[in-house]
C-alpha cells in the first residue's frame, strides 16, 4: 500500500485536515518522536519512561460494545459487558476525528495472533507517538516473520484519542474515558485515557469473541515451553504471579498474558509483554528486571529522578500499578512468534489472601471448569480504595473485562480440550499461609516454584492425595522442596477453630457467586466445587 492509498483509507475514515501521518515508524523513530513531543524521558539505560496521567490502569467502568445487529444476540451483556447505541458511537467518533484536524498521528499495522490460521491484521491509529511504540511493542511484527501486511486492509482498527474526552451527560459514558468496541464495523475507539493497556485489551477482547466462534479457545493466559517440547499454561488475575512464574529461565516463553488452543496446539496472540513492575528486583525475577534496563522497552509510571535518569522501581508514588512493555524478544529464552503444541499442564493461580486454599492441589475436569469460571483471587488492603481486610472478587474464566461471549462458551471449549489433550490441571495457592493477610505470611516464591516444578515435571503423580473436606481438592500428601505440614492449610494456622470458620466462609462465597452459573454447565461442574456442610 502507497501513502497516497493510506491518506485516502484514513480520509474515508473521517480522519481528514491531518498536519502529519507517520506510518509505521520503527523503533528508533517513535523514541525520538516521543521525545521531540515531550511525551516522554529516557531512562539512563535506555528504556522510554511515560506518565498516563489519571488513569493509571484500566477503565473498567469505562468500556462498552456497541449494541448493533451483527453481534448483538452473541454478546454476554451485563455490568461487564455494557451496551451503547450505535448512535452515540457515530456521535463521539465523528467529534473524535474532528479533535484530530490540525494534529499529528501515528498509525502502526500489525498482526494480533501468532497462528498465521488464525492471524487478524490491525491498524492502530494513535495520538501519541510514544502509544504506537506500545503497540509495536505488544502486537505482532510481520517483518520479523515474512508477512507483509501492508498489502492487505486491517481487519480491526483502533482509534485511540487519550486528549479528546467524552461528556458524560450527553455521550452516554459514565466518565471522561471511554473504551467502545464496534463488531459490525470492526473499529475500537479509546478516549479520555491515556493508559496503554486500554490498546492490547480492545484487540484481546475482539479475539475473544471471533475465535471461540471458530471453535478456537480463546485464553487470559500465558504459556511457556520446557526442554521436551512439554507446554503448560497459566491462568490468574494481576498479582497471582502469572507472569513471574511463566518467565522461568528453564523453559521457553510462548506468551505472556494472551494465548489461543486450537487443534493444532497454542498460540499467543501478541508479540510482547505488559508487566507489572513495582519492586521488581534482579534477584527473584532477572528476567523481567532486565528488560527494563532495555531500549524499546516503555515504562509507565517508574519514577525517574529527572537529573541522573536513573530508575526507582520501588516507588510506587504515582500507582502500585507500574508497567513495562516490551517486545517478548526481550526475554533471552522466549518464542518468536509464540507457537507451541498441545499442554500437558494447566495451572490456575489465586492468591488466597484468606490464608485456607491449599498452596497446591491436582484438579478433575469438571473442577478445573468450575474455577476456570470462577475465577478466584483476593484483594488486600491497599489495592483498592475502601478496602480494609481480604475480599474475595471473582473475575469469570480469569479475565471477565475481556470476554466478550458468555462464559460457558469458553469452559465448554476448555473442558473439550483437557478431556482431548488428557491435561493435568493444578490450583496453585501464591496467597498466604498460616493465617490471613495481617496475621499471616504470603507463600514464598521459591516454594512455590518447588511445587509447580513438581507438578511439571510428573513428580506429583504418584504421591498420595488428600480430599480437603470444605474445597474438596485433591491435596498431595508430600512435595520435594515443600514443608509437608505447609500442604494442608489447617495445620499452618495456631487457631483451628479460626481456619474453620475463614473457610466456610470462602467456600459460601464460591457457592454464591457460582448460582448466576449455575444454569449454563453441566450438574457434575456445578457440583464440583467447594461445599459448606
Amino acid at each position: 500500500m502507497s501513502e497516497k492509498i493510506l491518506k485516502q483509507v484514513l480520509k474515508e475514515m473521517g480522519l481528514n485536515k491531518l498536519d502529519a501521518i507517520y506510518w509505521n515508524l520503527s523503533t528508533p523513530a517513535l523514541i525520538e518522536a516521543s521525545v521531540r513531543r515531550r511525551e516522554a524521558h529516557l531512562a539512563h539505560h535506555g528504556a522510554l519512561v511515560v506518565r498516563t496521567g489519571a488513569y493509571t490502569g484500566r477503565a473498567a467502568n469505562d468500556k462498552f460494545i456497541v449494541d448493533e445487529p451483527s453481534s448483538r444476540d452473541k454478546i454476554w451483556w451485563g455490568e461487564v459487558n455494557q451496551s451503547i447505541s450505535e448512535e452515540r458511537f457515530d456521535t463521539l467518533y465523528q467529534r473524535a476525528c474532528t479533535f484530530l484536524e490540525g494534529e499529528e498521528i501515528f498509525v502502526q499495522d500489525c498482526l494480533a495472533g501468532a497462528d498465521p490460521k488464525h492471524e487478524m491484521a490491525v491498524r492502530i491509529i494513535t495520538q501519541k507517538a510514544w502509544h504506537n511504540l506500545f503497540a509495536r511493542n505488544m502486537f505482532l511484527r510481520p517483518a520479523n516473520f515474512d508477512r507483509d501486511i501492508e498489502a492487505n486492509e486491517p481487519q480491526f482498527t483502533v482509534l485511540h484519542v487519550p486528549e479528546f474526552h467524552a461528556t458524560p451527560e450527553t455521550d452516554g459514558t459514565n466518565s471522561e474515558a471511554f473504551i467502545m468496541i464496534h463488531f459490525g464495523r470492526r473499529v475500537v475507539l479509546i478516549g479520555g485515557t491515556s493508559y496503554g493497556g486500554e490498546i492490547k485489551k480492545s484487540i484481546f477482547t475482539v479475539m475473544n469473541y471471533l475465535l471461540p466462534q471458530k471453535g478456537v479457545m480463546a485464553m487470559h493466559a500465558s504459556a511457556n515451553m520446557g526442554a521436551r517440547d512439554d507446554v503448560a499454561i497459566f491462568f490468574g488475575l494481576s498479582g497471582t504471579g502469572k507472569t513471574t512464574l511463566s518467565a522461568d529461565p528453564e523453559r521457553k516463553l510462548i506468551g505472556d498474558d494472551e494465548t489461543g488452543w486450537d487443534d493444532d496446539g497454542v498460540f499467543n496472540f501478541e508479540g510482547g509483554c505488559y508487566a507489572k513492575v513495582i519492586r521488581l528486583s534482579q534477584e527473584r525475577e532477572p528476567e523481567i528486571y532486565e528488560t527494563t534496563r532495555r531500549f524499546g522497552t516503555i515504562l509507565e509510571n517508574v519514577h525517574l529522578d529527572i537529573d541522573t535518569r536513573h530508575l526507582d522501581l520501588d516507588d510506587e508514588r504515582y500507582t502500585e500499578n507500574t508497567r513495562a512493555a516490551y517486545p517478548v524478544t526481550h526475554i533471552p529464552n522466549a518464542i518468536y512468534p509464540g507457537i507451541g503444541g498441545h499442554p500437558t499442564q494447566i495451572i490456575m493461580l489465586t492468591a488466597d489472601a484468606f490464608g485456607v486454599l491449599p498452596p497446591i492441589s491436582r484438579l478433575t475436569k469438571e473442577q478445573a471448569m468450575y474455577h476456570f469460571i470462577s475465577g478466584y483471587t483476593a484483594k488486600v488492603a491497599g489495592t483498592e480504595a475502601g478496602i480494609t481486610e481480604p475480599t474475595p472478587t471473582f473475575s469469570a474464566c480469569f479475565g471477565a473485562p475481556f470476554m466478550a461471549l458468555h462464559p460457558a462458551v469458553y469452559a465448554e471449549l476448555l473442558g473439550k480440550h483437557i478431556q482431548h489433550d488428557h491435561v493435568h490441571c493444578w490450583l496453585i495457592n501464591t496467597g498466604w499461609t498460616g493465617g490471613s493477610y495481617g496475621t499471616g505470611e504470603r507463600i514464598h516464591l521459591p516454594h512455590t516454584r518447588a511445587m509447580l516444578n513438581a507438578a511439571m515435571n510428573g513428580e506429583l503423580d504418584d504421591v498420595p492425595l488428600h480430599t480437603d473436606p470444605i474445597f474438596h481438592l485433591q491435596v498431595p500428601e508430600s512435595c520435594p522442596g515443600v514443608p509437608t505440614e505447609m500442604l494442608q492449610p489447617v495445620n499452618t494456622w495456631a487457631d483451628q477453630q479460626a481456619y474453620e470458620t475463614t473457610a466456610r466462609k470462602l467456600a459460601a462465597a464460591f457457592r454464591e457467586n457460582f448460582e448466576k452459573f449455575a444454569g449454563m454447565v453441566s450438574p457434575e461442574v456445578r457440583d464440583s466445587g467447594p461445599g459448606i456442610d
